[in-house]
């Protein structure tokens, strides 16, 4: 194909979301995820709890994550499809790199070949649903769980800060194909007592409110591509609101 000013066409905007979720358990993540447009759910583990949802019965390998996408692909009814967990999905990719190679451990292949070889599959998951996105208008919701990793910034001392559950390498990978990285959370305020002598103690007091923070700072790993604020209520109307502000917020500058 040529390529000339002739191929110049005008972007449509914001098409359906593509995000990750990931906090604490028990914060809120799949009730989230739930409130999106009549989604289905994709299990890679029983997290629904008492929810009622639409979901495919919990996959125990890769090959039937790919089929739940290809039957997706090839007719349903959704407007949404929600991935419950990526870290639990990630063993099974593991499992697939392991068959591929006759090993019984990714860890076998040594110098860390395997999570290599994992990102072909990650690859092959994030296109599929891509697809959906792309040419069915399927939102994407992947939910993800937590964990706290030594984080190393030029400019601060190393600290310790809230991640995705995923190896690093498929981290990154997941991070770039997504269009908004949300840390679920719950809202915290802090209060400062006076000890006596001079001294003072800063604590941590819970509002009973759950947040999505939209932005990364030091304590954790966030991003979007929306222009969200960086705060943002937990629950699929706020977010919603939240990239696709009214005219009248637009011009006032509230978001």
């Amino acid at each position: 194909m040529a390529f000339d000013l002739s191929s110049v066409s005008k972007s449509t905007g914001i098409g359906a979301p593509r995000i990750l979720v990931y906090g604490t358990a028990g914060v809120g993540k799949t009730t989230f995820a739930a409130q999106a447009p009549n989604p289905v759910f994709i299990q890679t583990e029983d997290g629904a709890g008492t929810l009622e949802i639409n979901s495919f019965p919990v996959v125990s390998t890769f090959e039937e994550f790919m089929q739940c996408l290809a039957a997706l692909y090839n007719e349903h009814h959704y407007d949404s499809v929600v991935v419950d967990s990526l870290d639990h999905l990630e063993p099974l990719i593991w499992k697939r790199v392991c068959a591929d190679n006759s090993v019984e451990n990714i860890e076998k292949l040594g110098y860390g070949k395997g999570y290599v070889m994992a990102l072909d599959y990650w690859r092959e998951a994030m296109a599929a649903l891509n697809g959906l996105r792309d040419q069915k208008s399927m939102a994407i919701i992947l939910i993800a769980h937590h964990q706290i990793r030594k984080h190393s910034d030029p400019e601060l001392e190393q600290i310790d800060r809230y991640e995705i559950k995923l190896h690093q390498k498929a981290s990154g990978l997941v991070q770039e194909s997504v269009d908004a990285v949300l840390f679920a959370k719950h809202k915290v305020s802090t209060k400062t007592e006076q000890l006596g002598f001079g001294n003072t103690r800063t604590r941590g007091i819970s509002t009973g409110q759950r947040v999505l923070a939209t932005i990364e700072t030091p304590a954790f790993l966030a991003k979007n591509r929306y222009g969200m604020p960086a705060e943002i209520p937990l629950s699929w109307a706020d977010f919603m609101q939240a990239i696709n502000p009214s005219k009248e917020e637009k011009k006032n500058g509230t978001t």
